[in-house]
């Protein structure tokens, strides 16, 4: 045998080329998205609406305002998302609807760049319409992953997800700070909103290989459903799975495994800044750090996609609970700069891992004919995730007169989390969802 024939023989078929080419158009949607979460959620939008869309209000009110709106929006979110993953599954529109979504979130990230002095109202709304796109186009985007990726490559998959996120935002945030840090005071304005424009323009281009190659996962109309029309199908289907939750007990139980340990690292994520602040740490390195921590996620997520084959997907979760646990302690004693520069580093060795092993092992444990339905249940999960943690941290905050007990409290979250996650039973999970979908299957009337 020859060179060329072993060089053939070892090339890529073209039903694998095919496979990677619908992996990557996927992957980057988390490129495409992530530029919202880092210029528009936590870095740029938040400054600007306390500083000039709310500068005329008195006293804290643009902080009330600020959290008044993220609240609004996460409670829409929350209760649309299981709604809206229903309806995809039924009317077999999973890509369709996440462009539909992600073209409201570019439409509302578009709109801020009109947001002037005094407009905090119309900030509060564009924001509102941006985060449901954004929220809502996720459901979409998570339920696809168990179509185009075997239970085998799932953590490898969801992993490169994050990790091109990272880079995606991380990029474009590290862009549009330059360009707002080095401009003249008098345009520091006009910048702030140039950037929320290259948000939506980076959204927008980078959604289009998903829509172009992914494709769209079969519709599949349940006996009994034949007559029924999308909204009736989605409440019938979202009232037979509440019945139905005890046959995914596994499920329901990492559910809520994912609620605590996910409060703590959502806690950790919102709340770094403003303790960094608190404790005295300097802006650049708040801003610094933030960026950092875009960045060095990027191998940490490839590497827990890779320890999950070698050590397993609970396991790998395991250990970056126990790594979070070690930094909720460290925080406590956090005095220096660079002591919040090591800490933002230890954050991001397990931020993007944890995340993207617990969206892939909650896929493995559903039935594909719900994989939007679920995911919408799990993104309810995710959402109210957020509230427990930062209360908890307000409260422990409040009475005792500063915030490092506060973060020490977080550990709390990690432990109840791991107790419950070391209770699910991920084989018969896999076999459950497994005998649910043959069951489906063989129910199916194809439209």
């Amino acid at each position: 045998m020859n060179n060329s024939q072993v060089e053939n023989k070892n090339a890529p078929s073209e039903e694998e080329k095919k496979h990677r080419k619908i992996i990557n158009a996927w992957a980057m949607y988390d490129w495409a998205n992530s530029a919202f979460a880092t210029t528009i959620m936590a870095a740029v939008l938040p400054v600007y609406y306390a500083s000039v869309a709310a500068a005329d209000l008195p006293g804290n009110m643009a902080t009330a305002y600020w959290g008044y709106t993220t609240s609004i929006s996460l409670l829409i979110a929350a209760v649309a998302s299981p709604i809206l993953g229903a309806l995809a599954d039924f009317s077999g529109s999973k890509k369709r609807l996440l462009a539909i979504f992600a073209f409201i979130g570019v439409l509302g990230t578009t709109l801020l760049y009109f947001v002037k002095t005094g407009d905090w109202l119309m900030a509060s709304i564009f924001f509102i319409v941006g985060d449901l796109g954004f929220a809502g186009s996720l459901v979409f985007y998570d339920s696809l992953l168990p179509h185009i990726a075997s239970g085998a490559e799932m953590d490898q998959v969801s992993s490169r997800g994050y990790a091109l996120g990272y880079l995606g935002g991380g990029i474009l945030l590290a862009i549009n700070l330059v360009m707002i840090m080095l401009a003249p005071k008098e345009l520091t304005g006009l910048m702030s909103r140039l950037s929320f424009l290259s948000v939506a323009l980076w959204w927008f281009v980078f959604t289009i290989p998903l829509i172009k190659y992914v494709p769209e996962p079969g519709r599949r109309v349940l006996s009994g459903e034949e007559n029924f029309n999308p909204v009736h199908a989605s409440f019938s289907r979202l009232a037979h799975t509440f019945r139905e939750i005890v046959k995914f007990k596994q499920l329901f139980l990492f559910l809520l495994a994912f609620w605590f340990y996910n409060d703590g690292i959502g806690t950790i994520i919102k709340m770094a800044t403003i303790y960094g602040a608190e404790i005295g740490i300097g802006q650049t390195t708040l801003i610094g750090t933030l960026l950092m921590v875009q960045f060095v996620a990027i191998p940490f997520a490839f590497l827990f996609g890779w320890l999950a084959k070698k050590i397993g997907t609970k396991r790998s979760i395991y250990l970056s609970l126990i790594i979070y646990t070690c930094i909720t302690i460290y925080a406590y004693f956090l005095q220096y700069e660079w002591q919040f520069w090591a800490l933002g580093f230890a954050v991001a060795t397990v931020q993007g891992g944890s995340q993207a092993l617990s969206r892939s092992l909650f896929g493995r444990m559903m039935p594909k004919s719900k994989s939007a339905e679920f995911f919408g249940f799990f993104s309810v999960s995710e959402k109210f995730a957020g509230i427990a943690g930062p209360f908890v941290f307000a409260l422990v905050s409040q009475f005792v007169g500063h915030s490092r007990l506060s973060i020490v409290s977080l550990i709390i979250f990690f432990v109840v989390g791991a107790i419950l996650l070391g209770r699910v039973n991920v084989d018969e999970g896999i076999a459950v969802a497994e005998k649910e979908e043959a069951s489906i299957q063989t129910s199916v009337t194809q439209a």
